[in-house]
């Protein structure tokens, strides 16, 4: 059986300043490594194990998983397909500058990037259901996966069978700063079950 826990960094620099980060590179604040080592307290103290640690490549990312391997003594795995939603040449700008965008830009259409080098719905729901795919074909164990808020979302669609639906009322998978989700998955009957999702009882 895989017990897998899918986990988002914790607050970064660009988080902090509300702009696009995508796959543009941006570190942990002080209060995005305090949550780290929150994390990492919570689960050394639980007797929380895993096998084996994959990070996205970006920086928000690998702090935070090198905070928990840190503290844990395990090694750690990095694999760019963990990477947030590439957003193109509206990286770096606020949410402020976008919500004056004309034509307004459209983050939902599922098959139409909403800026030039940017992914669409489609291409990110493709990436997350390769990234899936390449974890639950590894050998059975704990493992524990650091990624980003838009790319934790389209693999929830993945496991839950939905599709990019290209509206605003599509349902919304949230992760807070270190919210993490807790699934097994039994390879026999392909069966996953979601045991909890946003958990972020180590920050109070």
């Amino acid at each position: 059986m895989f017990d897998i826990i899918f986990l988002r960094h914790g607050e970064s620099e660009g988080n902090h300043a509300r702009w696009i980060q995508g796959q543009t590179d941006s570190a942990l604040t002080e209060r995005g490594w305090q949550q780290a080592r929150f994390l990492a307290n919570f689960w050394y103290e639980n007797g929380t194990k895993f096998d084996f640690i994959i990070s996205s490549t970006l920086s928000r990312a690998l702090e935070t998983a090198r905070t928990i391997c840190d503290l844990n003594h395990l090694p750690l795995e990095t694999d760019p397909l963990w990477q947030e939603r590439c957003f193109g040449e509206i990286e770096g700008y606020s949410s402020e500058d976008l919500q004056q965008a004309k034509p307004p830009l459209d983050f939902y259409h599922p098959f139409i990037p909403p800026a030039s080098g940017a992914e669409s719905q489609l291409d990110l729901f493709l990436r997350a259901s390769q990234a899936l795919q390449k974890l639950i074909t590894r050998e059975e164990g704990n493992y524990l996966v650091v990624s980003h808020g838009s790319m934790l979302n389209m693999v929830m669609y993945t496991i839950f069978g939905l599709a990019p639906q290209g509206n605003y009322q599509s349902p919304r998978f949230m992760f807070d700063n270190t919210g993490f989700a807790h699934f097994t998955y039994q390879p026999e009957n392909r069966q996953w079950r979601l045991w909890s999702f946003n958990c972020t009882s180590h920050l109070k």
